[in-house]
């Protein structure tokens, strides 16, 4: 494992936990610099597959799902670990089902669900593009709907 801030190789482990069922956390410390940094060893299983809008089919990707949620919460108190264990959450959820394909439509629902629990702002702000809010008088309907919720 290369540090990410001086590509040294040696490294070692301070913690290390259980992710999920199929992830382990590790906690390491650059010996050569002496940052640290997260890594995560998990078992490679099979892609999930999502079936975008246009009906096309395209792999599953965490990097992206993940910036996605970045974005929402950019600016507001919401960790990195708790982004992260969100993630893992998401994509728990879509391996447990009995297809490995989904639509992009249930894991947008899947997003907005854990961001409604993590933060109402992030929440709106991811709403607000994931469904196309087309004018003032939907993002108030959707402020409405948090409201009588909450």
């Amino acid at each position: 494992m290369k540090c990410p801030f001086c590509s040294s190789g040696k490294s070692g482990v301070v913690d290390k936990r259980s992710a999920t069922d199929d992830a382990i956390w590790r906690r390491r410390e650059c010996l050569k610099c002496g940052k640290r940094y997260t890594t995560y060893e998990r078992i490679e299983t099979m892609p999930i597959m999502v079936i975008k809008k246009d009906g096309r089919l395209e792999r599953f990707d965490r990097n992206k799902l993940k910036n996605g949620i970045l974005k929402a919460c950019e600016k507001r108190p919401v960790s990195l670990e708790r982004i992260d264990r969100a993630v893992e959450e998401i994509e728990a959820k879509l391996r447990s089902r009995e297809s490995l394909e989904a639509k992009s439509s249930e894991i947008g629902e899947l997003v907005m669900r854990k961001l409604k629990a993590i933060d109402k702002i992030a929440y709106i702000r991811f709403a607000s593009v994931y469904k196309e809010f087309a004018d003032l008088e939907m993002f108030e309907q959707e402020l409405k709907r948090i409201k009588v919720m909450h």
